[in-house]
């Protein structure tokens, strides 16, 4: 399946901003504990995510040939004070406004440093789209909240974060995922809730070569299966394999070595 379109991921993010405020401003207590981010409180997380959107819309605005350090990103860290939700929530604002006019104003071809395979912006819209929705998810278990998102954009931050996690294996030297190498398995990944013209199922080869994989029902070593959100967020590790609907069917063990080791971070 492709990607979807540069205007979607934008108008995606400028969608997920706002949902992210609407933590902030739900009374939410900023010093909570972020279950799925245990060194983060609330605060933290929502400044790691304001940052990132500020640090890509310079990157972007800047039409860059190389990284720029957070410390040249313009209130890269947020607000002075902390625990002031009014401040947040406009900082956030801010944030999201910016990038998605440096986004929509650049173009989804023009080139642009990146840490990964393609240098453009559009490579940036499809990254924020995946890193905010995912977050997000991380802040409303943190404030209680719940949490749904659309099914297209889910289907596809799954297409992404399987693309990353081969890119990383490839190109990168981190020895976690270098050990999903070995012996011919596989992973299938089912959701049972979405349209079949989704065609929302992957199918995940690990083989001495590295990771592969592709759209498709198939059989595998192991299934999760369950409601396109649940399994999304289980692949994050956002959830419990034995979350809401979910269900493992074949080799757990080999889900489990898999989570532990598909990351990029």
């Amino acid at each position: 399946m492709p990607e979807l379109t540069h205007d979607r991921y934008c108008d995606e993010i400028a969608d997920q901003v706002g949902r992210l405020r609407a933590v902030v401003t739900s009374g939410a207590d900023l010093s909570a504990t972020v279950p799925t981010c245990p060194d983060w409180s609330l605060e933290d997380l929502l400044r790691h995510v304001g940052g990132a959107l500020r640090w890509v819309d310079a990157l972007v605005r800047a039409r860059a040939r190389e990284n720029i350090p957070d410390e040249r990103v313009p209130l890269f860290g947020g607000p002075e004070r902390r625990g002031d939700a009014a401040a947040l929530d406009a900082w956030l604002a801010d944030a999201g406004e910016r990038v998605v006019g440096a986004l929509r104003e650049a173009g989804p071809d023009t080139e642009v440093w990146t840490w990964a395979w393609a240098r453009t912006v559009g490579f940036w819209a499809r990254r924020v789209t995946h890193e905010i929705t995912v977050h997000r998810a991380d802040a409303t278990l943190a404030a209680g909240l719940p949490y749904e998102v659309a099914p297209d954009i889910a289907a596809d931050a799954l297409d992404e974060w399987l693309e990353v996690v081969r890119w990383v294996q490839r190109n990168a030297a981190d020895e976690r995922t270098r050990e999903l190498r070995g012996p011919s398995r596989s992973l299938h990944l089912h959701a049972t809730d979405a349209d079949p013209a989704l065609n929302a199922e992957w199918l995940i080869e690990l083989g001495p070569d590295g990771v592969r994989w592709r759209r498709g029902h198939e059989k595998a070593t192991v299934a999760l299966r369950g409601p396109l959100t649940s399994v999304l967020l289980a692949f994050y590790r956002r959830l419990p394999l034995d979350g809401p609907g979910l269900e493992v069917l074949g080799d757990r063990e080999l889900l489990e070595f898999w989570l532990e080791r598909a990351t990029f971070g």
